[in-house]
């Protein structure tokens, strides 16, 4: 252990290493004041403002639009690539949320209607 001394933690005799060069905080340091922050914030957004427009990207408006779906578009010319299985023997669909779900999530049937644990 060249350049590092042991030290323990004292909650639980956890033997760590500590580099010798770390530079502990000076808490005494003088610090920013308000006024020197609020000009440093000021200057990182002028910057940031001036970063953002040399780096625009150029669009293309009508592309971006040809591939822009609109939500309650004709859909109509679509096929679903999905299989659809019909509901197994263990399975039940809940009279209250109509969603299928394993007799595992069946809590009580009111009336002969089964209700799942998250409708229950």
């Amino acid at each position: 252990m060249v350049g590092q001394s042991p030290t323990f933690n004292g909650c639980n005799n956890v033997r760590m290493t500590k580099d010798e060069d770390d530079m502990a905080t000076d808490y005494d340091a003088p610090r920013k004041t308000d006024e020197e922050l609020a000009e440093d914030s000021l200057e990182e957004l002028k910057a940031q403002r001036a970063n953002k427009a040399t780096s625009s990207v150029d669009v293309d408006e009508v592309e971006f639009a040809e591939n822009l779906e609109l939500p309650g578009a004709d859909l109509s010319d679509e096929s679903l690539t999905v299989r659809v299985l019909p509901r197994q023997a263990d399975e039940f669909t809940c009279s209250k949320c109509f969603l299928v779900h394993h007799r595992s999530q069946l809590v009580k049937e009111v009336d002969g209607a089964p209700i799942c644990s998250e409708c229950a």
